[in-house]
């Protein structure tokens, strides 16, 4: 991991076409703005995590539903 001090409106390069430039620090927050080509996904890692979270649920609901039919389909 690099890790990098940056103060208020000083901002790095990710390759060729990403900007991570700090916006403000305020009160132990710092607000962040990101310069990317629309093809980049950018999400919170909180969020990322709530998504695979329901991923896990959901197909965990297909399956039994699947089970269930083919169990329902043996049994006839």
């Amino acid at each position: 991991m690099l890790i990098l001090s940056r103060k208020e409106n000083e901002s790095i390069i990710i390759g060729d076409n990403i900007e991570l430039k700090v916006i403000s620090i305020d009160k132990g927050i710092v607000k962040l703005g990101i310069d990317a080509p629309n093809s980049i996904s950018i999400l919170r890692s909180e969020l990322l995590k709530e998504v695979e979270e329901t991923n896990k649920i959901a197909s965990k609901r297909v399956d039994d539903s699947i089970l269930a039919t083919i169990y329902d389909k043996l049994k006839k």
